[in-house]
Parts: C-alpha cells; sequence; structure tokens
C-alpha cells in the first residue's frame, strides 16, 4: 500500500508523542533532584508545565486531534524553559558538573516543531535550541561546563535534530511524489477507458453499418423489377434510420439497474480506501437508472472520494468524510462526497488537471447529468453529482 502525506504527518506526530513520553519518564529523577537547586516552587512550576505539555503532545497525536497546535505550543514552552532556566537556579553551586534535566528532552522539542512548522522555520528552530543550551552550560547555572564539553553537548543535541528534520522531510517528499503518482496514474486510466469505450462503439457502428446498412443499399442498387425496388427501398430507409439512431444514442445502453447496485458497488471502493467515509442512503428502494448512468455516478463519485483523500487532509486535523446517496423519484439520483477538509477555491483548477474537469464534470455531463462543486478554501468540499441534471432539488 503506498504512503500518503497525511499518513506520513500521522507516523511522525504519533513518534513524536511516544517518544515525548519515553524521554520524559527518564527525566523525572534528574527533574527530582535538581528542583531542589531551583528557587522555591519553580521546580515543581517548570514540571508541571514541560510534562503537563508533553502529555497533552502524547494524547494530541494518539487521538489525532490538533496535533499541529499541541506540537507547537510544547517547542515554544521548551525554549521558554531553557531560556528561564538561568532565572530559576538558586543555588549556583549545587549545580556545578550537573546537566540542566531539560536537555535530555532537546530533541523532543525540535522533533516537535519539525511536525508543527514549515521546514525552513524547523530548520532554524532546530539550530536555535541547541545554541541556547550551549550558553545556559557553560554558565554557573548550567552547571558551569567547560567551553569544549558544552560545545560538544550542542552539536551532539545539533546534529540529532538536523536527522530527524531530513528524514522527515524526505518522508513528506516521497509522500507528495506517490499521491501524485497515483493521480497521474487514476488519469491515464480513465483516458484509457473513455478510448476504450470510443473504440467499442466505433467496432458496433462500423459492424452496423457493413451487416446491415452496406448489404441492404447494395440490394437496393441491385433490384430490377419494381416490387424489389420498392422491398430495397424500405430496407434501405430502415437501415439508414437505425444509423441515425446509432448515432444519436451513441454508448448508452437501454438497460436499466436498481440504486442499490450502485450503493453496494460505492461501499466496496470505500472498504479499499484507508480512511472512512460515513455512509447515509436515503429513498434508494424502487429506484432504477440506466447503466450508463450508474457507470457515471459511481466513476464520479470514486474519483470525488479519490481526490478528498489526496488534498483535503491537513496536518493536526482529523477530516471527516461522508457519502450521501439520495434517490430521486422513481428515476432520479443524486450523490454528494463531502468532506470538511482544507477545501480550495475551484476556479484556481488549472485546466489541464483532468480529476476535476474530466473524471467528474465531463464524465457527468456525456452521461445526460451534472456535477456541482461547492468549495471555500479551509471550509471542506462538498461534490454534488446529479442524474439526470434535474434531479438536483427533486423530490425524494
Amino acid at each position: 500500500m503506498s504512503v500518503s502525506r497525511s499518513q506520513v504527518e500521522t507516523i511522525s506526530a504519533r513518534a513524536v508523542g511516544i517518544a515525548g513520553l519515553v524521554f520524559a519518564a527518564q527525566t523525572v529523577p534528574s527533574a527530582l533532584a535538581e528542583a531542589a537547586v531551583l528557587r522555591p516552587g519553580a521546580g515543581a512550576a517548570l514540571m508541571a508545565v514541560v510534562y503537563g505539555a508533553i502529555v497533552a503532545l502524547a494524547v494530541a497525536t494518539l487521538s489525532k486531534v490538533a496535533i499541529r497546535a499541541a506540537c507547537l505550543s510544547f517547542a515554544i514552552l521548551y525554549l521558554l524553559a531553557l531560556l528561564s532556566w538561568p532565572t530559576l537556579v538558586e543555588d549556583f553551586g549545587a549545580m556545578a558538573g550537573q546537566v540542566p534535566w531539560l536537555y535530555f528532552l532537546c530533541t523532543v522539542a525540535t522533533t516537535a516543531a519539525v511536525v508543527a512548522l514549515p521546514s525552513w522555520w524547523a530548520a532554524a528552530y532546530t539550530v536555535v535550541v541547541p545554541i541556547v543550551y550551549g550558553i545556559v552550560r557553560v554558565s554557573p547555572s548550567g552547571g558551569a561546563a567547560e567551553p569544549l564539553l558544552a560545545v560538544l553537548d550542542a552539536t551532539y543535541a545539533l546534529i540529532l535534530g538536523i536527522v530527524v528534520l531530513v528524514i522527515i522531510t524526505m518522508l513528506r517528499q516521497a509522500a507528495i511524489g506517490v499521491d501524485q503518482a497515483q493521480e497521474a496514474a487514476l488519469q491515464r486510466y480513465d483516458l484509457a477507458a473513455r478510448l476504450h469505450a470510443n473504440e467499442l462503439e466505433r467496432v458496433k457502428v462500423d459492424a452496423l453499418v457493413h451487416d446491415s446498412v452496406l448489404t441492404k443499399l447494395l440490394s437496393a442498387a441491385a433490384a430490377t423489377r419494381p416490387e424489389q425496388q420498392a422491398l430495397a427501398a424500405r430496407m434501405a430507409k430502415d437501415a439508414i434510420a437505425r444509423l441515425d439512431e446509432a448515432g444519436v444514442a451513441g454508448p448508452r445502453s437501454l438497460d436499466r439497474v436498481s440504486l442499490g447496485v450502485l450503493v453496494r458497488r460505492l461501499r466496496t471502493a470505500i472498504g479499499t480506501f484507508n480512511a472512512s467515509f460515513a455512509v447515509r442512503v436515503v429513498n434508494a428502494g424502487g429506484v432504477e437508472l440506466p447503466v450508463e448512468a450508474v457507470e457515471a455516478l459511481y466513476s464520479a463519485a470514486v474519483q470525488a472520494m479519490v481526490n478528498s483523500l489526496q488534498h483535503a487532509d491537513e496536518p493536526g486535523r482529523v477530516t471527516r468524510r461522508e457519502l450521501r446517496v439520495r434517490g430521486v423519484r422513481a428515476n432520479g439520483c443524486v450523490v454528494e462526497v463531502a468532506d470538511n477538509g482544507v477545501g480550495f477555491d475551484p476556479i484556481t483548477v488549472p485546466h489541464e488537471r483532468l480529476g476535476v474537469r474530466v473524471s467528474i464534470e465531463e464524465r457527468m455531463t456525456n452521461a445526460g447529468g451534472l456535477a456541482k462543486i461547492e468549495s471555500l478554501a479551509g471550509h471542506g468540499t462538498t461534490v454534488i453529482l446529479a442524474w439526470p441534471t434535474g434531479a438536483i432539488g427533486g423530490d425524494a
């Protein structure tokens, strides 16, 4: 299974949440011991703020709620705690040779910044935090370490932060490439399917021309007696009428299937996705649609769901998705694919992007239906598919 950008963000966030709990547990003995050298109450307050932020970070990453906010909050609080450390130490002598316990959470803070911030801001944070620690380390409040030792400690923290930054950035870029490749494959598949359908229709028309039209026209040309000519004329007229009907009807099928068939196919498609859609079906009983309409509604709905999976997610937020199918009278249907994701401005979609224009809009138009896209940046997207065109707003 391919890894999407949203999956990379989820895995990275959960890793920092779990690592935060593990590293925090390891620092508890040092934090309790060093609380005695801080100002009265400062040790308990500092532990409450830092450990509380780590617990909130773990809860957010595991529940996939407000991940970016939790990561950013911890990164900021950690930097503030590091900057305030010199003002909190009361007994400098007792700190001699000691390592401030905040040091052991440095990598957790830089990783949280990588998850929460754009790459350049995360890189700046990854550099600044070890430098601040190195300055604190050589001060009396930080144990008055030798400059070389402070540099080594800061460099070690810097290297770990850069490694994490590079790994997550590379995973993000790889996931973006996978998403783009998947979208391109879907576009190629759609084009191939359309070409295949056109080829089948061409073969059908060629067979009709060869087996019926040409035969009857040749029979008409060979007729010599008046009764033969009259019969051949009627046959030729019938053949030409059939050819006209084939040209008008195109590839459409007169066969009809129940709306329940479309619902079952859509549920099966949802089962193959790595995210769930809430399904709501209204008035499906007794509704029958042409096969072509069902195929168009199914393909367009699946493309809309794939678009939602690829583009709607925002790191730090849980995206809710819903598929709504509504029968309209006895021969109509409206399918809605909705999410509360990042949204977009449909006007800004490039013309060459086939996922919306060809796979959804043109497919529905060619089948005699209608596709309507309602979206706003930051407020989610709803794709409305209707067959026939007048089904939107129709009574169920």
